[in-house]
């Protein structure tokens, strides 16, 4: 089956493989291009190699960097401006210039809420994809960073509150609050024909794991367990402005 090229946009290294790494790794082996933007860390980090690592297995070719530093981690891009405090326009344009480069029919990113965690770099990741998406498909702007593209679906990674309440306890410490899209608000889509390669590119984010963040509650899990937390993904359409929509069968 023929499936659309894919970039992923995501906040931090690992989002991509726990957000959606079942969907990427499906696209990737069906013949699509796939590819993953990342906002936050910086070549020379030791997070960039595992975010590699992680890509290769996806079949997304290598790490895409906007080098802004995570909300909480300044060493992750030293002298760099967190997400959060960047200029929004400044990082609209880096983002355009990629989904430019890339010319992708889909985009995927994290819902309005960031996610279970609801995370802040999410959330600012989510707008600035959407500003993104709808800036790339522009003619008259930013003429310099090449040809208008126009993104057929932009999907954004989430949990219906049914799945977030069945889940929360594996995947959020205790404690948390889980966010959620009221149920009927998202699609699932069944990755368990993926999740061998799913899981081998979120234990590729190693550090993650032995500091006990979500890959490592995963591969501290049973095969049970990890089927019930990474096996389904679910995703909502984000709508795109009249004549960016393409047809109604995309």
């Amino acid at each position: 089956m023929e499936l659309p090229d894919v970039l992923g946009v995501f906040a931090h290294p690992d989002d991509e493989s726990l957000a959606a790494g079942g969907l990427l790794a499906r696209h990737a082996a069906a013949g699509a291009r796939t590819a993953v933007v990342t906002a936050t860390w910086a070549e020379g980090t030791h997070r960039v190699p595992e975010l590699a690592r992680a890509l290769a297995e996806l079949g997304a070719g290598p790490p895409r960097l906007l080098g802004y530093a995570d909300a909480k981690v300044p060493e992750s891009a030293p002298g760099a401006a967190r997400l959060l405090d960047a200029p929004l326009e400044e990082a609209v344009r880096r983002l355009v210039a990629e989904v430019r480069a890339f010319r992708p029919e889909w985009v995927v990113t994290h819902d309005a809420y960031g996610g279970m965690t609801g995370h802040p770099d999410h959330r600012q990741t989510h707008r600035l994809t959407v500003l993104a998406v709808q800036a790339a498909a522009l003619p008259g702007l930013y003429p310099e960073l090449g040809e208008p593209v126009r993104v057929r679906r932009l999907l954004l990674a989430t949990h219906p509150e049914r799945a977030a309440r069945a889940l929360a306890g594996l995947l959020l410490r205790p404690g948390r609050v889980a966010y959620a899209v009221p149920d009927g608000e998202a699609e699932a889509l069944d990755v368990s024909p993926w999740l061998e390669r799913k899981l081998a590119a979120v234990f590729a984010h190693r550090s993650e794991v032995e500091r006990g963040a979500l890959p490592g509650r995963l591969a501290a899990a049973s095969s049970a367990d990890r089927a019930r937390m990474a096996g389904t993904e679910w995703y909502q359409r984000h709508p795109l402005p009249a004549g960016q929509v393409g047809t109604p069968s995309a």
